[in-house]
């Protein structure tokens, strides 16, 4: 049978309160009444609307059309459940909407021919969640808070929050995605619950830099330590290693740490790139040795610019 979309016929939305239904079913009564309207389906539309608010505006029809029409489309063809509707009175239901006398019928038909009982499985729910790079080297355990949509006691669609404990395993990357079985919505009929899909983001850290499963990262060392050679500690998300830097070293140089990168088959590298940092000549005595290194090297840019 075909699905009709009573929301859009109303002209609201699927989290509309109960005065918001019955507001735009006055309106549009008025608009279609056979004394104000000309138009030649102002008839049929008055019916339509008096359908849409004889199950809308009912809480008890209302949360059964909502689970029955999750993810459907109008003038989409779909089965109701046998079993659907059972809470109701079908005389009633016929009283008000033709749409509700033929999901009674049909599903009466399937109960006599021995359809069997309908089950649907939940939907999916996709969200992201964010961490730090720490947690892709060590693995850690994240609370993350769910805004579900429901129906609360008088049928209406209310927002309620569930959390849910994940397990970030070790070696994951910006945008890989996490799946959770079961962590979805509920399904009917006695239906599995869908799926929780999680993608992974990383929080902004300025002190590294990713490509991959390879981590580069800045290591200033004094020109001393550059120039002849020094065993520097340098804090990594994996804990702080100590470096040999080689002696003649400049800016720019990079030194590779072998599987020192984001865990993984295989794991990725550390890239630490070299950062010569001049002291500031902020003290006499650190004046003077400035002026002593130049005079023993002799040290003309532009002479040595020329070369």
């Amino acid at each position: 049978m075909e699905y009709k979309d009573y929301y859009n016929t109303l002209g609201i939305d699927k989290g509309a309160s109960a005065e918001e239904i019955k507001k735009a079913y006055r309106k549009l009564v008025r608009k279609y009444h056979p004394d104000v309207s000309r138009a030649p389906d102002a008839e049929h539309m008055t019916k339509e609307v008096n359908e849409a608010y004889g199950v809308l505006g009912d809480a008890d029809k209302r949360a059964s059309y909502d689970a029955l029409g999750r993810n459907r489309r109008a003038g989409e063809q779909f089965s109701p459940p046998p079993d659907w509707g059972s809470g109701f009175d079908n005389g009633g239901a016929g009283g008000s909407s033709d749409f509700f006398s033929d999901l009674f019928a049909h599903v009466g038909r399937r109960a006599r021919t021995g359809g069997q009982s309908f089950q649907q499985r939940g939907d999916d729910i996709h969200a992201s969640i964010t961490i730090d790079l720490t947690d892709a080297y060590h693995g850690s355990v994240r609370a993350v808070t769910l805004r579900v949509p429901q129906h609360d006691a008088q049928g209406r669609v209310v927002t309620r929050e569930r959390t849910v404990n994940v397990n970030i395993p070790k070696g994951v990357l910006p945008g890989q995605q996490l799946r959770l079985a079961g962590q979805g919505h509920a399904g009917s009929g006695g239906a599995a619950a869908g799926d929780l899909f999680l993608e992974i983001g990383f929080h902004p850290d300025p002190r590294y830099r990713l490509e991959g499963r390879h981590v580069y990262t800045s290591v200033p060392v004094a020109p001393w330590e550059a120039a002849l050679g020094a065993t520097v500690y340098v804090p990594t998300p994996s804990g702080q290693v100590e470096v040999a830097v080689p002696a003649g070293s400049q800016t720019g140089r990079k030194l590779r740490l072998k599987e020192r990168g984001i865990p993984g088959n295989p794991a990725g590298d550390l890239y630490l790139m070299l950062e010569v940092v001049l002291p500031p000549a902020s003290s006499d005595r650190a004046r003077e040795l400035y002026r002593t290194m130049a005079r023993e090297m002799a040290f003309n840019p532009r002479a040595q610019a020329g070369a």
